[in-house]
This record gives structure tokens, sequence and C-alpha cells, in this order.
């Protein structure tokens, strides 16, 4: 495992509930700086509630969420995004009547200054195709178009981490590979990724380590390498 120095994210003893209901039960989870890190499981068991905790979207009733070794546990969301946390929720939260420039212009509202050129550049460079539709309201375009927008707009808020929340969800086969690939090259360039995905082959084909989540719990976690050929990963996530 890695040294504790790198710990970007920390997520330890996390609990919360939506009303009386508890959702997570005492979550255990680190991502290291660099690492593209997964968290696979069945719907409902707890993914995007882990995303939304840290992201302060949800408050935790117990535990704690360090980045970099400081709280963020309780603070509002924009302040989180501030920090260097940016979150690409499930359902792509983009603004569906206001043109691709525009949607991309608002991934930067919190940092001061106008956009470079460069960082336009290197938006079309991961997805080419936005280029070509800057001028278009996003609402015009296909599922895997406003994916690319939605992770597009993240990246202009410059994230020393991403959660990316089930970016493969409802897109065709060729869309996904596009996708996963852009990910990689997005991790490559120093982010740090924390990725909730159903599609677990993908998901572990893609990270470096993954935790598999169980009714609100971290059931195990291991390389990426190992649970691809765990024999219980296989059968309940693999269609082994």
């Amino acid at each position: 495992m890695h040294d504790m120095a790198d710990t970007v994210l920390s997520i330890r003893s996390l609990e919360v509930a939506y009303g009386e209901i508890p959702a997570l039960h005492g979550v255990d989870l680190e991502v290291a700086r660099g690492e593209i890190v997964t968290l696979i499981g069945a719907n409902g068991a707890g993914k995007t509630t882990t995303l939304r905790a840290i992201s302060g979207l949800l408050e935790p009733r117990k535990g704690d969420i360090l980045y970099r070794g400081e709280t963020i546990r309780g603070m509002k969301t924009h302040l989180i995004t501030k920090m260097g946390i940016s979150h690409v929720p499930e359902g792509r939260g983009i603004f569906s009547n206001l043109t691709v420039h525009d949607n991309l212009e608002l991934g930067a509202y919190l940092r001061k200054g106008k956009i470079a050129a460069s960082e336009l550049e290197y938006i079309f460079s991961l997805f080419p195709v936005l280029e070509d539709r800057q001028k278009q309201n996003a609402g015009t375009l296909s599922g895997g178009e406003q994916q690319m927008l939605a992770i597009s707009r993240a990246l202009m808020a410059k994230p020393d981490v991403l959660l990316l929340d089930e970016p493969s969800l409802g897109l065709a086969p060729q869309m996904v590979q596009t996708i996963f690939r852009v990910i990689r090259e997005i991790n490559q360039t120093g982010t740090t990724i924390l990725l909730v995905e159903q599609n677990a082959h993908m998901a572990l084909t893609t990270a470096h380590r993954g935790y598999v989540m169980e009714t609100g719990r971290i059931a195990f976690a291991d390389t990426s390498v190992n649970l691809l050929a765990s024999e219980r990963v296989k059968k309940a996530y693999l269609g082994g």
C-alpha cells in the first residue's frame, strides 16, 4: 500500500442517513495522490451516497472526511470545490438551456480571472466533438456528449480530485470506451479520481484499486488486478 503522506482523501467511520434510514454504516476509504480508485457494488449499496457526502451534498451523522489531512466534513459544496474536489453527479447535472461554451465557463466560475485559451484547448483535445458544438445548447447533445460536457465542466474548476458518479450509465458501448479512455488521460495529467461505476469490469480495468460496497459498508478492498481475479467479485459483479 501507499505512504500515508500521499493520501489525498481519507474517509473514516463514515455514517450517513436519509432521515431515519441509515445509508452508510462506518465506511473507511483512502485515495492516494495520482490514483484512480473505484467503488463498485450493487444498486443501493451506498456508492452515490459516499460521493455526495464527500462533496458536501449530504451531512454525515458520524465519522470524518479528510482532504489532504484536513477535515471537510460539513463544509458547503462550493467551498469543497474551491479546495480542489469536483463532483460529476449521476445524471450529469449540466445546464441544458445554456450553450456548451457557457456550461464550460460556469465550471470555472469559482476561480477568479479569465479562462485561458489553453484550458479550452485541453478540454477539446480530450473531447474534440465539444469544440464543434460550442454554440449549441447543451440539451441538444447526445447522452454521451452530455457526459463529456459534464466531465469537462468539472475539469474547468482545475480539481486535484475528480469524483465521477456512473459516467457510463445509459451510454452506447463505443461511447463508454471513449469516456473511459479520457478518464485514464485525465488521470495521467495528474488528477486523482474516485470513480463510482455500475460496469464493474470497465471500472476495474481502468482503476488501480477498488473497494466493493455492500449495503452501506465496505465489504472488501484490493488492487484491481486481484479483484478482477477474485471468484467472489466474478460471481457477484462480473457476470461470472
